[in-house]
């Protein structure tokens, strides 16, 4: 999907995702094109197109905690316009400061604003609040043509709350079935939050690159 948003020469886009891609694969693509506007994000990791960028002042970058992109995600999809968390207190996170976008010299043309904090229970929260985005774009393992998805290991982290947060949700799925075809019991989204599902050629479902390979390898012995 991510391609086909490249080839239609879609430009100016404000994304809501834990990073910005790696390996030349993802929203890199979009990155590297320069179609990538704004950046709502927790990690700019080994992406030095992504540094580059920000650091150049030609994006703009919020980057907020990890559980914090989740929890707003979720909040958005589910009528939750703002709450509540500890997470960011006392840092720039809540105070301000944070640089959201640079000059290209080294100077900061715009920061991030200071965030309410209240005391609940003798602690203190910031607010944050909810969001909602025009499409989401998810890959699951399997879905039905109703919309209901399974998503595989990891992939359930960010993609079924990225999916509620949609007003139109497409899902890519790597293995397309009839409705039925999932056990209700196995579903991790239901089809409520999908719009559209797109079935994946098997040459599209194998593609699959990994950033940093951290798995040891099975000839080795382990000892804890």
């Amino acid at each position: 999907m991510i391609q086909a948003l490249y080839d239609a020469g879609v430009t100016g886009l404000n994304v809501f995702s834990n990073n910005c891609g790696a390996l030349d694969s993802g929203l890199a693509v979009l990155l590297a094109a320069g179609r990538i506007a704004r950046v709502t994000g927790s990690y700019i990791g080994g992406n030095q197109e992504f540094a580059r960028q920000y650091l150049g002042g030609e994006i703009e970058l919020e980057l907020i905690p990890q559980g914090t992109l989740a929890e707003r995600l979720r909040a958005g999809g589910c009528g939750i316009p703002a709450f509540y968390t500890p997470a960011g207190v006392g840092t720039l996170v809540a105070d301000g400061g944070l640089p959201w976008r640079y000059d290209g010299d080294g100077g900061i043309a715009v920061a991030s604003p200071p965030k309410e904090v209240r005391e609940f229970a003798g602690g203190d929260y910031v607010l944050e609040h909810g969001i909602t985005t025009d499409f989401a774009l998810v890959r699951a393992a399997k879905g039905d043509r109703h919309g209901n998805l399974v998503f595989g290991k990891s992939a359930r982290n960010f993609n079924p709350l990225a999916a509620m947060a949609g007003r139109i949700t497409i899902a890519e799925v790597e293995e397309l079935v009839e409705p039925g075809g999932i056990d209700p019991d196995q579903v991790h989204l239901p089809g409520i939050f999908v719009q559209r599902v797109v079935a994946l050629s098997p040459e599209q479902a194998a593609d699959k690159k990994i950033e940093k390979l951290t798995a040891v390898p099975r000839d080795r012995e382990v000892r804890a």
